[in-house]
């Protein structure tokens, strides 16, 4: 390890122990958080692991919010953006940013709302909204906020990974000891020996399943000769999906991770699939919502959903760790309802 990932290592960590030091240094919403987050800066599959909680919280008969900070979106603002109210979208990608966006649209029955300050963005969330529970989207390092529950998506290469900048963990190991549960994509082996790497004594094995090509915005594509067009953390992961599925990926196109897309790019992208004699272009749902207003698309462009799925002692701990915390507030469970507003 270098000596600049050394000193970045030890600064997490002081600035995590000042605030696990005195718990009023963290701010409190009224309503339990479920904290989502991981320790790598990207590709560790968390998206999907949030769209998966939130519907299984909808179906629980909870109205969830999806606190996120926006993260790269070219339109910022200095306030509270509500992405979804739970039953419409109501911003732009340029607003929310490409992944709040995704979770709008493929999420019913939760809200989704951008800030900066997340705290405000749950204030809002609850008086507005009149959300039950908050899930803080890649809030792991976000400790400013208290949290009930606190995941983290690991992999096994996480084990062998460096802090930056020797490597892509933005904490050392050890910070994952604050980790109530930790949810690991892989085989029986992995889940363990994440388990054991991380020092947590819970964990649960996430699976990932995809879904039938579809066009955006339109109806499912069948398989044929593609190009492949990523712009996220772990581009190979998507490719070897597609190829795992059946697709002819004919040439691969690599962006940088939440690249956003020009009307140049798009046209640059679909030269090349007419050039290797593809007439659809494959991506992924994040770079999808990316896609908005970069300019008038000729071709097929086409997305492959993928669902995350989490074992099935996941849902009645989770439901356990809820009702601990209500009891701690002196709240009573939510009654079902229809969705936010109803």
């Amino acid at each position: 390890m270098t000596v600049l990932s050394s000193l970045y290592g030890r600064a997490t960590a002081l600035r995590r122990s000042w605030y696990a030091g005195d718990r009023s240094r963290s701010r409190r919403l009224q309503q339990p958080v479920i904290s989502v987050g991981n320790l790598s800066l990207g590709g560790s599959g968390k998206t999907p692991v949030v769209a998966t909680l939130a519907r299984m919280l909808v179906a629980a008969g909870e109205r969830p919010s999806i606190l996120s900070r926006g993260y790269r979106r070219p339109d910022p603002s200095s306030g509270v953006v509500i992405v979804s109210d739970g039953r419409a979208v109501l911003a732009t990608a340029a607003q929310s940013g490409d992944e709040p966006l995704m979770l709008a649209r493929t999420v019913a029955g939760a809200a989704v709302v951008v800030s900066s300050n997340r705290f405000e963005a749950g204030t809002l969330a609850e008086t507005r909204l009149g959300c039950t529970v908050h899930i803080l989207d890649d809030g792991f390092q976000h400790v400013q906020l208290a949290r009930d529950v606190n995941l983290l998506v690991g992999s096994r290469r996480d084990l062998d990974d460096r802090v930056v900048p020797s490597g892509t963990l933005r904490e050392p190991l050890t910070a994952a000891g604050a980790a109530d549960a930790v949810l690991v994509e892989g085989s029986d082996e992995d889940l363990q020996a994440v388990k054991f790497g991380f020092g947590v004594s819970t964990a649960f094995r996430v699976t990932r399943r995809f879904h039938s090509a579809r066009a955006i915005g339109g109806d499912a594509v069948p398989r044929q000769r593609v190009i492949a067009v990523a712009g996220i953390a772990r581009p190979e992961r998507f490719f070897a999906a597609l190829r795992d599925q059946g697709w002819d990926i004919a040439r691969e196109i690599v962006f940088r991770d939440h690249h956003w897309f020009s009307a140049k790019d798009v046209q640059t992208i679909e030269q090349a699939a007419r050039d290797a004699g593809a007439a659809v272009v494959m991506t992924t749902e994040k770079d999808a919502a990316r896609l908005e207003g970069s300019a008038a698309r000729t071709l097929t462009w086409a997305v492959l959903p993928v669902e995350a799925g989490v074992d099935d002692r996941f849902a009645p701990w989770l439901a356990g760790r809820l009702a601990a915390a209500r009891r701690q507030r002196g709240e009573p469970a939510p009654s079902t309802s229809s969705g936010p507003g109803g």
